[in-house]
Protein backbone atom coordinates (compact mmCIF):
# COMPACT_ATOMS: atom_id res chain seq x y z
CA UNK A 1 0.00 0.00 0.00
CA UNK A 2 2.88 2.57 0.82
CA UNK A 3 4.38 2.14 -2.43
CA UNK A 4 0.80 3.34 -4.09
CA UNK A 5 1.22 6.88 -2.59
CA UNK A 6 1.38 8.93 -5.38
CA UNK A 7 4.96 11.41 -6.28
CA UNK A 8 3.97 14.82 -4.82
CA UNK A 9 1.45 13.53 -2.66
CA UNK A 10 1.45 12.39 1.21
CA UNK A 11 -0.34 9.90 3.40
CA UNK A 12 0.02 9.80 7.62
CA UNK A 13 0.67 6.78 9.99
CA UNK A 14 -3.14 6.19 10.35
CA UNK A 15 -4.35 6.53 7.31
CA UNK A 16 -1.94 3.71 5.84
CA UNK A 17 -2.70 1.62 8.90
CA UNK A 18 -6.71 1.82 8.47
CA UNK A 19 -6.23 1.07 4.60
CA UNK A 20 -4.02 -2.04 5.53
CA UNK A 21 -6.62 -3.31 7.49
CA UNK A 22 -5.81 -2.44 10.81
CA UNK A 23 -6.94 0.01 13.26
CA UNK A 24 -5.77 4.01 13.90
CA UNK A 25 -3.26 2.25 16.24
CA UNK A 26 -1.75 -0.08 14.16
CA UNK A 27 -0.18 2.99 13.02
CA UNK A 28 2.59 3.28 15.56
CA UNK A 29 3.64 -0.18 13.88
CA UNK A 30 3.78 1.36 10.35
CA UNK A 31 7.30 1.82 10.69
CA UNK A 32 8.86 -1.35 12.04
CA UNK A 33 6.18 -3.04 9.40
CA UNK A 34 7.83 -1.50 6.25
CA UNK A 35 11.52 -1.45 7.68
CA UNK A 36 11.42 -5.11 7.83
CA UNK A 37 10.41 -5.09 4.32
CA UNK A 38 12.86 -2.86 3.14
CA UNK A 39 15.24 -5.39 4.97
CA UNK A 40 13.67 -8.27 2.95
CA UNK A 41 14.15 -6.69 -0.39
CA UNK A 42 11.98 -4.48 -1.24
CA UNK A 43 13.57 -1.24 -1.34
CA UNK A 44 11.13 1.20 -3.30
CA UNK A 45 9.11 2.15 0.02
CA UNK A 46 8.53 5.93 -0.38
CA UNK A 47 9.38 6.57 3.43
CA UNK A 48 9.38 9.83 3.13
CA UNK A 49 5.65 10.30 1.78
CA UNK A 50 4.31 9.15 5.27
CA UNK A 51 3.80 11.55 7.83
CA UNK A 52 2.74 12.47 10.94
CA UNK A 53 -1.24 13.24 11.24
CA UNK A 54 -0.53 17.32 11.79
CA UNK A 55 1.37 17.37 8.46
CA UNK A 56 4.94 16.81 10.36
CA UNK A 57 7.45 14.89 8.51
CA UNK A 58 10.15 13.11 10.37
CA UNK A 59 13.50 13.82 9.58
CA UNK A 60 17.07 12.72 11.35
CA UNK A 61 20.36 14.27 10.76
CA UNK A 62 21.29 10.64 8.85
CA UNK A 63 18.27 10.74 6.31
CA UNK A 64 18.29 15.25 6.34
CA UNK A 65 19.59 15.47 3.06
CA UNK A 66 18.11 13.05 1.28
CA UNK A 67 14.06 13.50 2.39
CA UNK A 68 14.80 17.13 1.23
CA UNK A 69 15.99 16.37 -2.12
CA UNK A 70 13.24 14.16 -2.04
CA UNK A 71 10.36 16.66 -1.19
CA UNK A 72 11.51 19.11 -3.42
CA UNK A 73 12.06 17.18 -6.40
CA UNK A 74 8.37 16.32 -5.47
CA UNK A 75 7.36 20.17 -5.07
CA UNK A 76 6.31 19.16 -1.47
CA UNK A 77 7.31 22.45 0.64
CA UNK A 78 7.97 22.08 4.49
CA UNK A 79 8.00 25.09 6.98
CA UNK A 80 10.07 26.01 9.64
CA UNK A 81 8.40 23.40 11.79
CA UNK A 82 9.28 20.62 9.05
CA UNK A 83 5.24 20.62 8.21
CA UNK A 84 4.23 20.36 4.98
CA UNK A 85 2.41 23.30 3.89
CA UNK A 86 -0.86 22.90 2.15
CA UNK A 87 -0.85 19.83 3.63
CA UNK A 88 -4.50 19.12 3.17
CA UNK A 89 -3.99 19.29 -0.60
CA UNK A 90 -1.29 16.92 -0.63
CA UNK A 91 -3.09 14.40 1.45
CA UNK A 92 -3.52 11.07 -0.52
CA UNK A 93 -6.61 8.89 0.69
CA UNK A 94 -6.66 4.96 -0.25
CA UNK A 95 -9.57 4.26 -1.81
Amino acid sequence: MARSIPKGRVTTYGRLAIAAGGGAMASQSITNILGKAYDNGIKDIPFHRIVYADGRVWINDEYRTQRLKLYKSEKIELDEKNRIKDFEDKVFEFK
